[in-house]
């Protein structure tokens, strides 16, 4: 049994409990940005219209970069958490994800732009697994761990809900708001929104440097590096007959996770949304302002940058965008809607995981409490829903939040478990960067780039029921291959399951 000692909370755990939730937040809240930033930061530093194709083109690629560089750091910084130290390099990858997007805000050059927002999600990728790892070193009773790793974690879905707030707050007071030497648009009197949104990405920064001194390294950790029983950390390790299983299946699990997430339910918010049925008049309305608006891009696109003919095509732009702008206004809102709807059901999936680490249960079974309902809710959502749209196809949006997230948080507290002190932070960074970030995200670029254009019968012909179909399509699939793996899962050697 456990003893009283080891259950009471002291204050150095009250204390890192707080960091790491802190952490998990802005996690969200930085990668979050990207979306409300990368179109407008994008267009300006070009010089071009926001609806002009260079720019989607871009921002595709910003989000391939960020996720290949996210994964590939990632997965070294995993590393770094066995050798110098889990606390150590959390620390040194929040700062590296605060003082980034400070950085990009001052983005004189798409390269620099690009560069900063790269390594923005090279820190967050290093700080998740860096922080599971020295949480659940914290704790020698295991039901506390489980139950405060699912607890942190709750705290990450509240980083969409804080950065999309914030961003409003900050349209709203951008006239009164100081300039900081942010530079400015061409023809504007004062910086963009874009940039004081990044300039928010400092705030972790804060507390995390005012905390950090109050609290010690992993104790179990330091005490084995001192005594010089530590073994090496290798990625080869990771393929050991004894954990080659483990390795592979929680890789195939995070990147099905990660998938459903990205090939599915984020690109709904931009791509699916406007194709709802209670859009249809916007749609109709938008649709001749928006083939007038291409063929004006298509010109300008078309003219060398010195040619005097271009200032008429951007006024003609500019005035064709001051048409759609009331129209897309409309458009916008429901996406804000249908966005919160999303981060509103992550935030209960995630509460649910950690009422159900409370309540004590297998690891396998845990797992298909989330991933059974998610085989029927996925398909009927994209499948079926959407094309009615409403409040129905609002819940089940949300449910399909609910099932997918709660699998981050479930991946975020099994992890450190099942690999050695050793290989915790190496083992927990593959499966998340490898498997997640690196082959997960880019089922975002397989909806939109082959799938959805595949069922359309051209890139030119898609619309957003198709980009809803391939959705489903990759969502399905995805949720099919985590339910037949997840049988492999091995349970973790410290867990006392209850049925």
């Amino acid at each position: 049994m456990t003893s009283p000692s080891t259950s009471r909370f002291t204050a150095t755990q009250w204390l890192i409990c707080i960091i790491a939730a802190i952490g998990f937040l802005f996690d969200t809240y930085e990668l979050l940005m990207t979306p409300l930033v990368a179109a407008p930061a994008i267009a300006e530093l070009l010089k071009i219209p926001q609806n002009n194709p260079i720019v989607t083109d871009w921002v595709g690629r910003l989000l391939w970069i960020s996720a290949l560089c996210g994964g590939v750091f990632g997965l070294l910084g995993g590393w770094l958490v066995d050798k110098f130290g889990r606390k150590t390099v959390m620390a040194l990858s929040i700062f590296v994800y605060s003082f980034s997007p400070m950085l990009a805000a001052y983005s004189n050059s798409l390269e620099m732009f690009v560069f900063f927002r790269s390594t923005t999600f090279i820190g967050v990728c290093v700080e998740f697994v860096a922080a599971v790892t020295w949480l659940a070193e914290v704790f020698s009773d295991p039901k506390q761990r489980e139950r405060w790793l699912g607890i942190t974690q709750a705290f990450a879905s509240l980083g969409g809900v804080l950065v999309t707030a914030i961003s409003i707050w900050i349209s709203g007071h951008i006239k009164n708001l100081p300039h900081m030497s942010l530079p400015h648009g061409l023809g504007a009197t004062e910086p963009s929104t874009w940039r004081y949104l990044l300039m928010t990405g400092l705030l972790p920064a804060i507390p995390i440097a005012l905390l950090l001194p109050f609290v010690p390294e992993s104790r179990v950790w330091k005490e084995k590096r001192l005594a010089g029983t530590l073994k090496r950390p290798s990625f080869a390790a990771l393929f050991t007959p004894e954990l080659r299983r483990v390795t592979i299946v929680t890789a195939v699990l995070s990147a099905c996770a990660y998938g459903v997430a990205f090939g599915a339910l984020q690109i709904t918010v931009a791509r699916v949304t406007p194709g709802l049925p209670e859009l249809k008049q916007q749609a109709a309305e938008l649709a001749p302002l928006r083939k007038e608006g291409e063929a004006l891009n298509k010109q300008l696109n078309a003219l060398p940058p010195d040619d005097s003919a271009r200032k008429e095509l951007l006024a003609q732009i500019k005035a064709n965008f001051a048409k759609q702008k009331p129209i897309n206004d409309v458009v916008k809102d429901k996406m804000d809607y249908v966005q919160f709807r999303q981060e509103m059901g992550g935030l209960t999936g995630r509460i649910l995981l950690a009422v159900f680490l409370f309540i004590g249960m297998s690891r396998v079974k845990l797992l298909k409490i989330f991933q059974v309902p998610a085989l029927v809710i996925l398909p009927l959502t994209y499948f079926v829903f959407f094309k009615d749209g409403g409040e129905l196809f609002m819940w089940t949006y949300f449910l399909c939040g609910l099932f997918t997230v709660a699998q981050f948080s479930y991946l975020g507290e099994y992890l450190p478990k099942v690999f050695p002190l050793h290989l915790r932070g190496t083992g927990g960074s593959f499966a998340t960067n490898v498997g997640g970030r690196m082959i997960g995200t880019s089922m975002a670029t397989l909806n939109t780039v082959w799938l959805a254009p595949l069922i359309a019968g051209g890139a030119q012909a898609v619309k957003p029921m198709h980009v809803a179909m391939a959705a489903g399509i990759i969502a399905t699939a995805l949720a099919v291959i985590a339910f037949l793996v997840g049988f492999f899962l091995p349970e973790p050697k410290d867990a006392e399951p209850k049925d």
